[in-house]
């Protein structure tokens, strides 16, 4: 059915295609006078607008979002849960993402894994469940005749799941394998290793999941994990496409009415954030490697910073072809495969300022150099009024791609409600853009960008590294990636 409907859709669209071939005028393209890039003028975008949508709670305390859309005949979900990996205890890290993977894997109290599965495939549908860092999630999509059955299926998940042994350990193992590989791409060393330097190790946002602790998890511990979030007064439900409201209402009244809530639930508290280095230059040695991956920063900030918009017009100056880094650094100086620099900001929990790149490793030092006189020429002189435009252009014409489609736009609402942000909060942001000004830019990369605090990450051939890291630090500070559980090999 799902593909006799998208054959019927790309031969209206290449029906439509050919007609416009038949009655356009070749004679109007074949005089129109040729022009550079930069004369060529657009059209100002339309003013966007929220679709309509409908909210309301269950006398459970569920959260629901309706939001129809009804030009195919699809019918797509997401609950928002409030757990996340940063509420799993130390010793057992990796509990939350082996809950959310296992709860769908693991099949329910009335369908096997292989039985779920098999209703799934033959209707096209997808259940799916996971638990990331700040909030858990399950989803579900499926044809609108066959909506009752998938989202019976999709609330079985959410209820009712089994958390099979065998599913667990497979799990387990999976993650072994990950475990094992996870120094084999210096991108991935340098992510996990920088969060490490700005967090702390031992913080919710920065520790990783080892042998050990995959030893302390249990199908017990997941059990307990799962009846302590997964309540309906501790989620937010959405669903877009092709429904009608009140049999959509109906529908999620029976499934979830009778759900009971959890009166004792709270707010869970977040862990305290703070840079645990302020400053120095560390190296994960590589012998291997004939580059050098690099990160450089420092603790970051929130969305709800009243500077955010200026700072992501930072954001713009900075980086894309035209921006300081790529012009400077990769262009002129020849010094980079690839450079960036960002404030990325979080929710509810400060992001970070990140810069970084590829280059080789007898440029490593230069290169490093050159991204700290770029953060510091921001903070001494203000953007040209060129910089200014083109950065902000940037933002304000890539708005229009936060709503490409109404389950987008859902499921930033719903987001939004998650975190305790207003409904309009994009809204706000575009406003702020436009009134971003070259002093605001300035002003924001002198108070939030710490020069002094910044932390210098590199993984590459430390003897290849030439000139020295000690050009950037008297001590350069090793670190040692080893897996623990793991024998290093015996030097011959």
């Amino acid at each position: 059915m799902k593909f006799k409907i998208q054959n019927k859709l790309v031969f209206a669209l290449v029906a439509a295609f050919a007609f416009l071939l038949v009655t356009f005028n070749f004679s109007l393209a074949a005089t129109a006078e040729a022009k550079y890039y930069t004369e060529i003028k657009f059209t100002p975008l339309p003013e966007i607008k929220l679709p309509k949508y409908e909210r309301f709670v269950l006398q459970n305390g569920l959260v629901v979002y309706l939001m129809e859309d009804h030009e195919l005949p699809l019918v797509s979900g997401t609950a928002l849960v409030r757990t996340g990996s940063r509420l799993e205890p130390g010793d057992k890290v990796g509990l939350a993402g082996f809950t959310g993977a296992v709860m769908r894997a693991g099949g329910t109290q009335k369908h096997s894994p292989d039985e779920l599965n098999e209703i799934l495939e033959q209707r096209a549908a997808s259940v799916e469940t996971s638990i990331g860092e700040g909030a858990g999630s399950a989803s579900f999509e499926a044809l609108s005749e066959d909506l009752d059955t998938v989202f019976g299926l999709f609330a079985e998940v959410l209820r009712q799941p089994l958390f099979e042994q065998a599913k667990l350990d497979l799990a387990k193992t999976q993650a072994r394998g990950a475990i094992a590989r996870r120094n084999d791409s210096p991108n991935n060393i340098s992510g996990r290793e920088f969060r490490k330097l700005i967090y702390g190790q031992d913080s919710p946002y920065a520790r990783t999941v080892e042998y050990a602790t995959l030893d302390q998890i249990s199908r017990e511990d997941l059990l307990k994990f799962y009846q302590q979030y997964f309540h309906p007064n501790n989620l937010i439900l959405g669903i877009v496409g092709d429904f009608e409201p009140k049999k959509m209402r109906s529908l999620i009244q029976s499934q979830f009415g009778d759900w009971k809530s959890n009166p004792k639930i709270a707010q869970p508290e977040l862990p305290q954030v703070s840079q645990a280095k302020t400053g120095g230059v560390f190296v994960v040695n590589r012998p291997q490697l004939t580059q050098s991956s690099i990160l450089i920063g420092h603790l970051g900030g929130k969305f709800d910073s009243p500077d955010y918009a200026a700072l992501d017009v930072l954001n713009g100056v900075l980086n894309g072809f035209g921006g300081r880094l790529f012009n400077e650094v990769r262009s002129r100086q020849g010094l980079a495969y690839s450079v960036y620099g960002y404030w990325s900001p979080r929710f509810d929990y400060p992001g970070m300022f990140i810069a970084g790149g590829q280059t080789r490793s007898d440029a490593t030092v230069q290169f490093v150099k050159a991204l700290q006189t770029e953060i510091k020429r921001l903070q001494a002189q203000k953007v040209t009024a060129k910089e200014l435009n083109v950065a902000k252009e940037s933002t304000l014409n890539s708005f229009v791609f936060n709503f490409q489609d109404p389950s987008q736009t859902l499921s930033r609402l719903m987001r939004y409600e998650y975190y305790g942000y207003p409904a309009d909060f994009l809204f706000r942001y575009q406003k702020a853009v436009t009134a971003t000004t070259a002093a605001d830019v300035q002003r924001v990369a002198q108070q939030y960008l710490k020069p002094e605090n910044l932390v210098t990450l590199v993984v590459g051939n430390q003897t290849a590294i030439q000139p020295p890291l000690t050009q950037l630090a008297a001590q350069v500070t090793p670190i040692d990636v080893t897996i623990p559980g793991v024998q290093p090999p015996t030097k011959k």
